[in-house]
This record gives structure tokens, C-alpha cells and sequence, in this order.
């Protein structure tokens, strides 16, 4: 069995809240015989739908291969949060990059945010305003006021709220944190809706959707002229340009770039709705996240569920239990939660990268692949497939900006990073226990 869909059922959505709670898109079909394109994206997530849409209205013939249903992966399971910035911080990056630099990747992740409300608004989903970071130790609070402080001198953005810890319990009722900020900029919604609705999109501006059709080769034209063939299943693809959007599912369709990305799994639950009691969770609909190294992080749907995302591990099998899995950390911020039933809970694949930014390559000639998002996935996977769809047509400033940021490759490479990395969060695990 391919490991990649060990824990899924062909054809089907996971089951999750957000499957459930879905609005329906019907099936696209296979890909069959021997077709052609100009430009074939493997992958039916935020990066590879929306480089879809982003090329047919451009005007080209563009085909998107997905293994199972559109948004069945990351894009459809995740938890919601639309995020300013980047996955690291602008002083990080600045250590990295350069300030040069760093604002224009500030002002990327800007343009990402604001591209994925529009998509967003195109599609009827709606985008509820304001994420919370929540802090379990005042260095972090003190470090977030300097950050606070830097955004808005220079970076121009003063969006962001300092909460001390009797205003940050008022917004989010749990004694396990010091303190908080509150993005107003930042936002959550339906991330399976999201997908669904990119799909619409593309579908209508031109984009031949293909699901169930699983891409186990690619063949790339090394000489000028030559097209590249991506084989599935029951057929395959002749095309001049080849983009790769799998994230976490990409498996071994180019080691180069595996050595460099790693596949975990993230879960989370829902409860019921929980009508009055939601105030015990948040007094204001927003979504929250903290400063764990495996990150807590939840919101509240419009029907008032909690849903709540913690705990990792580096496989595709998932836990047998997840439910189980996810209510410790659950109960550590809301322990008065103890009798609320847990009435979802799933499991889905995102990707890290050593250093928590998106890794973009090309990893041949007429190839483009951006993964990695590292939890932060939501406006950047959409933005990434707008800068590669801009790649393609000539306009790579955006993409090059993000291939020149340094990405190291796992101890271990392709094949064997997983042990090291097992053994690495294992330790970072043990310190989120014990207060470190």
C-alpha cells in the first residue's frame, strides 16, 4: 500500500467537521489516455488551485493532476488561521536575509493575506477577523511589545494589539498563559470551503480539474523544445512546464526536494456546539495559537463548536485515537471542558522545513515547486501558486525572492531524515512539559 493514503479513503473526504459541513462541489474526472497541456500542476491544494486559476485567466492550457478530491489534503483539514507574516519573525529574518529583504517578504506575506481574502470573497466563504497569539511566559510578552513596536516603525503595520494578562483572560478565559497579543489583520474561516471554492474558480476560468488521478512518475525534458510527460494511473501528460504543489504528499516525485521538506501530521477535534459556554472559551470569535513548540490553536465556528488543533507525530499513520490524543492539551488551557463530548476528530498532512520557511525550487528546467509551509500554509500556499504561475509566464521576481531564502536538507536527506527528526521533536516535546 502507498503510505501517502494509508489513513484516507479513496474517493472520499476524511471524515472531519469541515467535510461534513462542506458546500458541495461535484466530482471532476480522472485523467485518462494521452493528453496534453501547457503546463500540468500535480497537486489540488491552495498552491496548486490557485496557480490553476491564476493561469487560465492568463489565457494558458492548464491541466492539475490530484490524487483524491480537490482540498483533500492540508488545505482542507487544517485550522483555519489566516496569519500575517511570515512563519518566522521579521528580526529572524532580517538575521537570514537582510531588512531589504525581510520587508519585502513582510510585504509578500501582506499581499498573500490580502490575495486569499479576495479569493475568498469570490467564493462565498466567509472571513471572520483577529487572531490571538497567546503567551505562557513573560519574556515572550516582552518580547512581543519590542516586535509590536518594530512592525509598526518599520515595516508599516500597527495592527497588532498588546494584551496584558487580565485583558488578554477577558478576550481568552484560561489561566494558562501570562499574557497575548491580539493581529487584527489577521483572520480564520472555512479552509475546506476555501479550496472548494478555488476549484469553482479555476473550473470556470478554463482549468481542466482532474481528480483521482494519482501522478507516480514524471519524466522532465532536459533541452529546449522538449516537453516533459507526467504519467498517472490510467494515462498521462505531455507539456512544456511542470508545477509541483503537493506539499506534504509529494513522496518520492522529486528527492531533491523531499531532502529539504518533511511530512507530519497535525489533529484536531470539534465539540458540539456549545451554546453559553462558548464564552468560556473566547468572548470574541477569533482564533487563537501559542507559543508551544507543538503548537495549541483554536477558534470557534459560526454554529459555536470549539475546534481545537494540538499534538504531532512523523508518519503518515495516524493515531488510533486522535480524540484522545488531542484532549490532554485540551483540557491543560480548559480544564472546566472535562464533560464536553468531543463529536469530531481527524488527522492531515502538512510539511516543515528546516528552517520554517517555504522552500521554492526549480527542480529542473521547466519545473517549478514551492512546499513547506510549515503550519502558516493558508495565505502563502495561495500566494505561492500566483508566484508561480507568474514564473511561468516570464515574471519570476516574486518566486526568486523566496528560491534565494537558504533551505538546508533534513539529517538524513530524503530517505532517512525522519529518525532525526522524531528524535529532535521528541525533545522539544519534552521542554513544552516541562515549562522551558
Amino acid at each position: 500500500m502507498n503510505l501517502l493514503f494509508a489513513n484516507d479513503r479513496r474517493g472520499t473526504y476524511p471524515p472531519s467537521l469541515y467535510a461534513e459541513t462542506r458546500t458541495p462541489l461535484p466530482d471532476f474526472p480522472e485523467q485518462r489516455g494521452e493528453e496534453r497541456a501547457d503546463v500540468v500542476i500535480v497537486g489540488g491544494g491552495y498552491t496548486g488551485l490557485s496557480a490553476a486559476l491564476h493561469l487560465a485567466e492568463a489565457g494558458l492550457d492548464v491541466m492539475l493532476l490530484e490524487a483524491h478530491r480537490m482540498g483533500f489534503g492540508a488545505s482542507g483539514r487544517n485550522g483555519g488561521q489566516l496569519g500575517s507574516g511570515q512563519r518566522l519573525e521579521v528580526d529572524d529574518l532580517e538575521k537570514m536575509a537582510g531588512r531589504e529583504t525581510a520587508r519585502r517578504l513582510w510585504d509578500m506575506a501582506e499581499e498573500a493575506k490580502a490575495l486569499t481574502r479576495d479569493l475568498a470573497a469570490r467564493s462565498g466563504v466567509p472571513v471572520a477577523d483577529g487572531i490571538a497569539h497567546a503567551f505562557r511566559k513573560p519574556g515572550e510578552y516582552d518580547h512581543a511589545r519590542g516586535m509590536i513596536e518594530k512592525l509598526a516603525r518599520d515595516y508599516a503595520y500597527d495592527r497588532i494589539e498588546a494584551l496584558d494578562r487580565d485583558a488578554f483572560r477577558a478576550l481568552v478565559p484560561s489561566d494558562a498563559y501570562v499574557a497575548g497579543e491580539l493581529d487584527h489583520g489577521a483572520g480564520h474561516l472555512h479552509p475546506l470551503n476555501l479550496a472548494l471554492g478555488m476549484a469553482r474558480l479555476a473550473d470556470a476560468a478554463g482549468a481542466r480539474l482532474r481528480e483521482m488521478s494519482h501522478v507516480h512518475h514524471i519524466r522532465h525534458g532536459q533541452r529546449a523544445g522538449e516537453k516533459s510527460i507526467v504519467q498517472t494511473h490510467k494515462g498521462r501528460v505531455f507539456c512544456d512546464h511542470v508545477i509541483l504543489a503537493a506539499n506534504g504528499y509529494l513522496g518520492h516525485l522529486d528527492m531533491k526536494v523531499a531532502a529539504r521538506v518533511m511530512p507530519i501530521n497535525n489533529f484536531i477535534v470539534a465539540t458540539a456546539p456549545l451554546g453559553a459556554r462558548a464564552a468560556e472559551v473566547l468572548t470574541r470569535d477569533i482564533g487563537v495559537h501559542d507559543t508551544k513548540f507543538v503548537v495549541n490553536y483554536w477558534r470557534l465556528d459560526p454554529e459555536g463548536r470549539l475546534i481545537f488543533g494540538g499534538g504531532e507525530n512523523v508518519s503518515y499513520r495516524f493515531p488510533a485515537d486522535i480524540a484522545a490524543k488531542v484532549r490532554g492539551p485540551l483540557l491543560e488551557i480548559y480544564p472546566g471542558l472535562a464533560d464536553v463530548e468531543l463529536t469530531h476528530a481527524w488527522g492531515g498532512t502538512l510539511a516543515i522545513t528546516m528552517n520554517r520557511m517555504p522552500c521554492f525550487a526549480r527542480p529542473a528546467p521547466n519545473c517549478l515547486s514551492a512546499s513547506g509551509f510549515s503550519g502558516h500554509g493558508v495565505a502563502l500556499a495561495t500566494l505561492s501558486g500566483k508566484l508561480m504561475a507568474q514564473a511561468v509566464q516570464g515574471q519570476a521576481q516574486g518566486f526568486d525572492t523566496m528560491a534565494a531564502l537558504p533551505s538546508r536538507p533534513f539529517p538524513g536527506g530524503g530517505m532517512f531524515r525522519w529518525p532525526m527528526l522524531v528524535a529532535g521533536m521528541s525533545w522539544y516535546s519534552l521542554r513544552d512539559r516541562l515549562g522551558f
